[in-house]
């Protein structure tokens, strides 16, 4: 065979394997369902939870729809000392991606923590609102933690893992601290970032910042401080999606989530 017939039939059979693998990835994209788990016109479907207050009374007009965006705002508060509220998507998930855009906004609210300056949460395996008591600052959850840069050539990455109520296992071993950090770069200004969670049961949990992995843990059990009533070392495979306002205005948009096979 001379080297131009061969060089052809090779051209040819590459054509024939790219062609072929853009209809799969064709396939796949009309075959995956993205649920708008917000509609960018109003809060259909999410119940708001502000402790110290009773379920769907949503003081100041916390949370908000504006111009397309759900929008945590504190223009309403004089103080907002502990005032920390969720806002819960209606329905509980046990394997899923979900992933959203963020941005951290303007200055904290007066009365707000020293710690939750630009500091907001994406809860996940949360317990329902209607399970928290009155005064309850956070729901037994699992947070992607939100963070924003504050100071010049200080890190503070996001995506991190906070664990109220619960324990997780990384690289084989039970981790008991409140606060994991993950491997994200700082972002100081108010750009929009990508955030994305993949969530499998309770065999593995990931977290993508503008889709980049920097977190990966597993077997989340209940456990630890802010363990309201719950079974200690009780495992976890499912929950409600909650969104925090911690007393820094944030801004979410593109809420979108795809359910996986178990």
């Amino acid at each position: 065979m001379s080297i131009i017939r061969f060089t052809s039939k090779l051209l040819v059979l590459t054509l024939l394997a790219l062609v072929f693998t853009n209809c799969q990835n064709k396939d796949k994209k009309e075959t995956e369902h993205w649920i708008k788990l917000f509609n960018g016109k109003d809060l259909t479907g999410w119940f708001v939870k502000i402790s110290g207050y009773q379920l769907n009374e949503n003081i100041h007009n916390t949370f908000r729809v504006e111009d397309g965006l759900l929008k945590v705002s504190y223009d309403g508060y004089e103080d907002f000392s502990k005032s920390f509220g969720h806002i819960f998507y209606k329905n509980p998930y046990s394997n899923y991606i979900l992933k959203l855009q963020y941005r951290f906004v303007g200055e904290q609210a007066k009365g707000g923590q020293e710690w939750a300056k630009k500091n907001n949460g994406i809860m996940i395996h949360c317990q329902s609102p209607e399970s928290m008591e009155l005064n309850q600052a956070f729901p037994v959850s699992l947070e992607v933690q939100l963070l924003g840069g504050i100071e010049e050539n200080v890190e503070r990455p996001t995506g991190n893992l906070c664990t109220p109520g619960m324990h997780v296992t990384m690289n084989g071993q039970l981790i008991t601290e409140h606060c994991i950090t993950s491997s994200s770069p700082t972002f100081h200004g108010e750009e929009w970032i990508e955030a994305e969670v993949e969530v499998h049961n309770d065999s593995l949990i990931t977290h993508k910042i503008n889709g980049k992995i920097v977190m990966s843990y597993s077997k989340p059990v209940i456990g630890g401080e802010f363990n309201t009533s719950f079974k200690e070392g009780e495992p976890v495979k499912s929950g409600y999606i909650s969104l925090q306002s911690e007393s820094h205005p944030i801004e979410f948009k593109n809420i979108e989530l795809l359910e996986l096979k178990s």
